[in-house]
C-alpha cells in the first residue's frame, strides 16, 4: 500500500509526498530515490517491507510531482530541505535509504543531520565524482532523461545499463519505469545532475558513523560491485550485502532484499547475514 500522497510547503518549496503508516513501534524509513524517478518507482520494495514500519518517500524538486525549483541545488541544499520536511512530518530522527543517485543524498545528510539519521542502507550507489564508474556507453545514456521520455528506447538499452534479471526481461524496466512513475520536467533532471556534480563522499566516509548497510548487486553496470567493496572498508561501522542482480534490484529482488533491510533496521547491526 503506497499510502497517501501529499504536497508539503517546505520553505518557498513544495514536495510531493507518500507516507505509508507503522505501528509507531519502530523508527520511520526515509527512501531516497535515484535520478528521474518519482516515488513510486519504489512501491514494490514498500510493499514487501514489514508493514510495523513507517515509511517516507519524496519527490525531489523538480522530479515526479515536485515543482521546479527557482534555481538549481545542491546536495548539501537538498539534505537541509529534507531536515525541514522531516520537521513537518514530526520526524525527528529517522532512519535513511539511499538508492543510486539518492545514495549521494542519504550520505549527505548522515554527514550533516548526524543527530536525525540513526541508520543508514545505501542500495547500488557509490562515492560520486570518485568512484570506479560505470562503462562509458552506459553513462552516456544516463545523461539525459531520454530513457523517462520515450518508452520504446528505454526497453532498447535497459539490459545493458541495468543488468541483473533486466537482461533477460528488458520490458519489466519499461514496465516500472513507465508504467510506476511519474516524469517530471526535463530541467528537473538537469537539477539533479548539477546537484551532484563535483561531489563526492570518498574522503568523507570515515567521519560516517551511524551504522550502514551496503547492498550491491553482482551485475550492475551503472555502479559497479567494487565501489561498495571500497566503501565497506572505508566507513567505520559498514555491512556489505551483495545481491545477485543488477542497478535495479531494490525493485526487482524487493522481495529478497526487504527482509535484509528490516533485519538491520531491527536488530543489533552487528547480527545482520552479510555477503562475502
Amino acid at each position: 500500500m503506497q499510502g497517501p500522497v501529499r504536497t508539503v510547503a517546505v520553505g518557498g518549496q513544495h514536495v510531493r509526498v507518500a507516507v505509508r503508516r507503522g505501528d509507531g513501534t519502530r523508527t520511520p524509513l526515509v527512501l531516497a530515490n535515484g535520478i528521474g524517478a518519482s516515488l513510486e518507482l519504489l512501491q514494490p520494495f514498500v510493499d514487501a517491507l514489514d508493514p510495523s514500519i513507517e515509511v517516507v518517500r519524496f519527490d525531489v524538486p523538480g522530479v515526479g510531482g515536485s515543482p521546479l525549483p527557482r534555481v538549481p541545488y545542491r546536495l548539501p541544499a537538498l539534505a537541509r530541505l529534507l531536515a525541514r520536511l522531516l520537521d513537518q512530518l514530526g520526524h525527528p530522527v529517522v532512519d535513511l535509504l539511499g538508492v543510486s543517485w539518492g545514495g549521494g543524498l542519504a550520505q549527505q545528510f548522515a554527514l550533516c543531520q548526524r543527530r536525525r539519521c540513526r541508520r543508514l542502507v545505501l542500495a547500488a550507489t557509490g562515492t560520486g565524482m570518485l568512484m570506479v564508474p560505470g562503462r562509458p556507453t552506459v553513462l552516456a545514456r544516463l545523461a539525459t532523461p531520454r530513457r523517462y521520455l520515450d518508452p520504446d528506447y528505454h526497453q532498447r538499452i535497459a539490459a545493458g545499463i541495468y543488468g541483473g534479471t533486466i537482461r533477460s526481461d528488458p520490458a519489466r524496466a519499461r514496465a516500472l519505469l513507465h508504467g510506476q512513475t511519474r516524469v517530471g520536467p526535463r530541467r528537473g533532471y538537469l537539477y539533479q545532475l548539477v546537484a551532484a556534480a563535483g561531489w563526492t563522499s570518498l574522503p568523507l566516509l570515515p567521519w560516517i558513523g551511524q551504522p550502514t548497510l551496503l547492498l550491491a548487486g553482482d551485475d550492475d553496470p551503472i555502479v559497479p560491485l567494487v565501489n561498495a567493496r571500497i566503501m565497506g572498508r572505508l566507513l567505520p561501522d559498514a555491512q556489505l550485502h551483495v545481491y545477485h542482480g543488477g542497478h535495479l534490484g531494490l525493485v526487482t529482488e524487493a522481495a529478497e532484499l526487504a527482509p535484509v533491510v528490516d533485519r538491520f533496521l531491527r536488530r543489533d547491526h552487528r547480527s545482520v547475514d552479510a555477503a562475502p
